[in-house]
Parts: structure tokens; C-alpha cells; sequence
């Protein structure tokens, strides 16, 4: 019996950040980065696809704190994903960089249309913090251990503005189905063909991280 396919969802998003978080979506260059990368890495991956089986789907979202309160539910009730794995580029980083958690509160910087949520979080009455179901330590080691030319690190802080936003609004979504990827700016040591390259590593270990879990939990409830 042919395996059901299954659907990755990858958004591309940023932030403009003082301190240097950039931006992300489709509309340009913007911020201190002339290019944006992780738009150009997530092309890359486009490009490279994933494995058989697998709907590769890819979407830019806005800088726009209420665009992602109804986008992230859309994409999740659209497509039902296995995985969804937001990328966005840090202006800080110089790894590919695994966030383990998305945070609720905390949220003050205004986004492109000017606007701060008046309660400074993602979700009232949500928990403080959500941690993603993907063991990204895991991931991190499967990775790192291909040989890749590329440094891939992990974190627990993935800015508290748009990019954290996101992540926390879709791993509320999908109960901690979600993944957040930050890459360095072009250049800053790596190429984008470097980068589409990592994050097809990523996203493949991802997904056999998750099925190994799910494994598991079925053998358990078979016994």
C-alpha cells in the first residue's frame, strides 16, 4: 500500500531589529541587509526539494503582527503539514542557528504597519513559553555530523519580534509541530547555495527525528 504524502510548509519571514535582526519579506531589501537571505536560501532548498513522499510548500510572510495571527492558522488548516519550519536571517548570526522554543510575551517593537499588539504577547492566557516537539539537540548532532561546510547551533531566544511572534503563534497552532531556522546574512561566512544546502539537511533530520518520536509513541500505545 502506497504511503500517504505528506506536506512540509517553510515560510520565510524576518525582523527589523535595532540591534539587527533583519526583514524578510517579499517586498525588497530593507533593514541594514541589501539582500535577503533567507529568502535567497529557502529559493535554494526550492531548487534541491526534499525527499519522495514529501509536498514542499513555500510562503513569505509580512512583518505584520496580526498578518501572521490569521496566516499561520490558515496554512496549518490549508495544507494539515506534517512539519512547518519558519526561516528568517539575523543580522547576529554566524551559524544556522536551531530555535528550540517560541515565547509568548515580551512583544513591544512596532512592525511595517506600525503596530504593537496592546497586550505585548502572542496569545492571552497562553503559556509563557512553547518548546517545539523536534528535538533540535538531536538535530543539531545528525547535521553536524554530515560533514557539512556549515556550523549549525542551538537556541532558546529567538528575538521576542516578528520571527518569535511567528514561532510561538504556529507551535501554539500545531502543539509544538513547528521549527524556527535563523541563518546569517549572505556572505556572513556562507553562500546560498551553502545555506539552501543546510537547510535541506535540517528539515530531512527534522522529519526523521519526528518519525523516529512517533515510532515510539505507537509502539508504546500498541503495548
Amino acid at each position: 500500500m502506497e504511503k500517504p504524502r505528506r506536506a512540509v510548509v517553510v515560510t520565510v519571514r524576518a525582523a527589523l531589529l535595532t540591534v539587527g535582526f533583519s526583514s524578510v519579506p517579499g517586498f525588497g531589501p530593507f533593514g541594514e541587509h541589501a539582500v535577503n537571505a533567507s529568502w535567497i536560501a529557502v529559493q535554494e532548498l526550492e531548487k534541491l526539494g526534499l525527499r519522495d513522499g514529501v509536498d514542499l510548500h513555500v510562503y513569505e510572510v509580512p512583518v505584520e503582527y496580526q498578518t501572521v495571527q490569521r496566516l499561520i492558522p490558515a496554512l496549518w488548516k490549508k495544507h494539515s503539514p506534517q512539519l512547518v519550519v519558519h526561516v528568517g536571517v539575523s543580522g547576529m548570526a554566524t551559524t544556522v542557528t536551531l530555535e528550540k522554543c517560541g515565547h509568548n510575551v515580551g512583544y513591544k517593537g512596532l512592525d511595517n504597519c506600525r503596530f504593537c499588539p496592546g497586550s505585548q504577547c502572542c496569545v492571552e492566557g497562553g503559556p509563557e513559553c512553547i518548546d517545539s516537539i523536534i528535538d533540535m539537540d538531536a538535530v543539531c548532532r545528525r547535521v553536524s555530523a554530515l560533514g557539512l561546510d556549515v556550523a549549525v547551533t542551538i537556541s532558546k531566544d529567538a528575538g521576542r519580534y516578528l520571527c518569535d511572534f511567528t514561532y510561538y503563534t504556529s507551535l501554539y497552532q500545531s502543539c509544538g509541530r513547528s521549527a524556527f531556522v535563523h541563518v546569517p546574512p549572505l556572505g556572513k561566512p556562507y553562500s546560498a547555495e551553502q545555506l539552501g544546502r543546510a537547510l535541506q539537511a535540517i528539515i530531512e533530520e527534522m522529519l526523521n527525528v519526528m518519525e523516529h518520536s512517533e515510532d515510539k509513541i505507537n509502539c508504546q500505545h500498541e503495548h
